[in-house]
């Protein structure tokens, strides 16, 4: 009896001393991991990070992970051929024949258009929290203030303003902003516009799931559905405002649900709001649920266990 307890003991110890080991390699896709920013988005502004704590917990587990930035605001066709700079340079470098894009709130979006136009470079897209079918929020915006409207010029101006500023902060100066083109772009009629010139993992249904590959790449989706999680992080005040404009379809304060869908569906209610979905901010995130990181570690495991 003592010499089985022993023996248990032993091949316990044994498994705890493989844990790290294991761990090293769990986040280690075959392809690199292009990380895409949404609107007003950027790599890194001094210490914070867009994808807070994200890129790190994924190298440490053997993951090669690249962070892009495109125009903070602009078209999803601007945004995307920017993007498709970057992926080449990044496979010059890398010598990877593919790369896995993963994209929040419009750098979904602007991920598809890459795999849209250049399927043989892309082993697959994920999009987090995805204006895939529009957003109530850029509809309201239309409305309030419409293309050619004197608002419009003074809204277009002052969020121009705002993304050069985030551009230069970022070490991203140069970079073509425009707000109008982005808000379209980011509306129900621009989404629709731009999913019959790009349908690639589109759901068919207004809420269902699109194909899982299309060309040879494989397509995802996560969202969440809780617009207010913590009430220490002071944008959560301004997401629960805004999730009022999707009269009680469940939302994340910016998407809903349904409008996030792309491929495989993983989930699309945690409960994370918008800026949760990216670990912000600064990693002030609903305490009650699954770490953000942990999703993402999670899906890189997942594409390396499909040999992405």
């Amino acid at each position: 009896m003592r010499q089985q307890l022993w023996m248990w003991v032993v091949a316990c110890l044994f498994g705890f001393a493989q844990l790290p080991a294991l761990a090293q390699g769990y986040t280690q896709t075959k392809y690199p991991i292009v990380l895409v920013h949404g609107l007003f988005g950027f790599d890194n502004i001094g210490p914070v990070e867009y994808w807070y704590g994200i890129p790190s917990a994924l190298r440490n587990d053997g993951a090669r992970v690249y962070v892009t930035q495109v125009s903070a605001s602009n078209s999803t066709e601007v945004r995307g051929e920017q993007l498709l700079t970057q992926v080449k340079q990044i496979l010059a470098v890398t010598g990877a024949a593919k790369v896995n894009l993963v994209g929040h709130s419009h750098g979904g979006p602007t991920a598809r258009y890459v795999a849209s136009v250049r399927p043989d470079l892309v082993a697959s897209v994920t999009s987090v929290g995805g204006v895939n079918r529009g957003s109530a929020v850029a509809d309201m915006l239309l409305g309030i203030a419409p293309p050619g409207s004197l608002s419009q010029s003074v809204i277009a101006s002052v969020v121009n303003g705002l993304s050069n500023l985030i551009s230069f902060l970022s070490g991203g100066s140069g970079l073509p902003q425009n707000a109008s083109a982005a808000n379209v772009s980011l509306s129900t009629a621009g989404s629709l516009r731009f999913n019959a010139a790009h349908p690639e993992g589109i759901p068919a249904t207004a809420c269902g799931e699109g194909a899982y590959s299309v060309k040879g790449v494989r397509y995802f989706s996560w969202s969440g559905a809780k617009p207010y999680t913590n009430v220490l992080d002071v944008v959560d005040p301004a997401l629960a405002l805004t999730s009022l404009a999707f009269g009680g379809a469940k939302n994340d304060g910016l998407v809903s649900s349904c409008s996030s869908h792309l491929g495989q569906v993983i989930r699309d209610d945690y409960a994370m709001n918008h800026l949760d979905e990216v670990n912000q901010t600064i990693g002030l995130v609903n305490l009650f649920e699954t770490n953000p990181v942990t999703l993402y570690r999670q899906h890189a495991n997942r594409l390396k266990n499909l040999g992405l």
